[in-house]
């Protein structure tokens, strides 16, 4: 049986090597064999899949940034968020993001010059509040000022005549005194008024023999000016007198020649100096 099945396989009819020609002369068109390779080679020269995705992304994204481009900042509607362009980066995001930039440099320079405003106004007060303590200063120095010229002006020394000629100096002898001379003698007709030569108070008034009208007034310091021969008394003790305040009026009482003023300056109350180099001393020429 096994030898049938052969003879069976090559009783099949072998195909024609060469084709038999058509009747009438005529040729069979042949169609062209189908070739895989040419299409193989077409869908090779096409971008693969993941490509073309990554360009569809693209052209999502620049519609989106289109988008962002034409949003108006300024509206009230509330921001809208696109996905950002895969070609500049630009969204939404980055725009809102340069607003509050913007609204938060504003802010800083505000504050700035608030502060800036503030510093000022704080130097502003301090320069006034020394301008006001200067001033308060400078008007307790005139305060002072004031007194001390006020003391100045009640220790201020004068000469005690407006009108006189000096007659008798200090230390000189004669018989008209039982020791040395120990004042200084402005003679002037009798009335003459007579001034306090400086500030202080009245501590005697009175007769006292060879002085005759005798005046005692005790300065601050102690010492004691003497007014003698007076006519008539202008003060009393206790009297505050201040320099050139009338005293009394020249006279001829006591032990005289003739009506004059017998000035004496004793400092402390004690024994009599120079008259002249007193004055002197207080910037007076007699």
């Amino acid at each position: 049986m096994g030898n049938h099945r052969a003879d069976r396989r090559g009783l099949r009819r072998e195909p024609s090597e060469s084709p038999t020609p058509a009747a009438g002369g005529r040729r069979k068109a042949e169609r062209p064999a189908r070739h895989s390779g040419s299409r193989g080679s077409l869908f090779r020269s096409l971008p693969s899949t993941p490509v073309l995705v990554g360009v569809a992304a693209l052209a999502v994204s620049a519609g989106g940034a289109v988008t962002a481009a034409g949003t108006n900042l300024s509206a009230p509607e509330p921001a809208r968020f696109s996905q950002a362009s895969a070609l500049s980066g630009a969204s939404d995001v980055s725009q809102v993001s340069l607003v509050e930039a913007r609204h938060a440099a504003i802010s800083r320079d505000s504050r700035r010059d608030a502060l800036a405003d503030a510093a000022d106004s704080q130097l502003v007060a301090q320069a006034e509040q020394q301008a006001e303590q200067h001033d308060a200063a400078l008007a307790q120095l005139a305060q002072q000022a004031e007194t001390q010229a006020k003391k100045i002006a009640r220790n201020a020394w004068v000469l005690p005549l407006d009108s006189y000629h000096l007659t008798a100096r200090f230390g000189e002898y004669s018989g008209l005194w039982s020791h040395y001379h120990t004042g200084l003698d402005f003679a002037a007709p009798t009335g003459t008024p007579i001034h306090a030569v400086a500030g202080g108070t009245v501590t005697s008034t009175g007769y006292d023999g060879s002085y005759g009208n005798k005046t005692v007034v005790t300065l601050d310091d102690g010492t004691e000016l003497w007014y003698c021969h007076q006519n008539q008394f202008g003060v009393s003790v206790g009297d505050v007198v201040r320099s050139g305040d009338l005293i009394g009026y020249v006279g001829a009482t006591g032990n005289v020649t003739g009506p004059h003023l017998h000035l004496e300056v004793r400092p402390g109350g004690g024994d009599p100096v120079d008259p002249y180099e007193a004055l002197v001393h207080h910037g007076l020429q007699p």
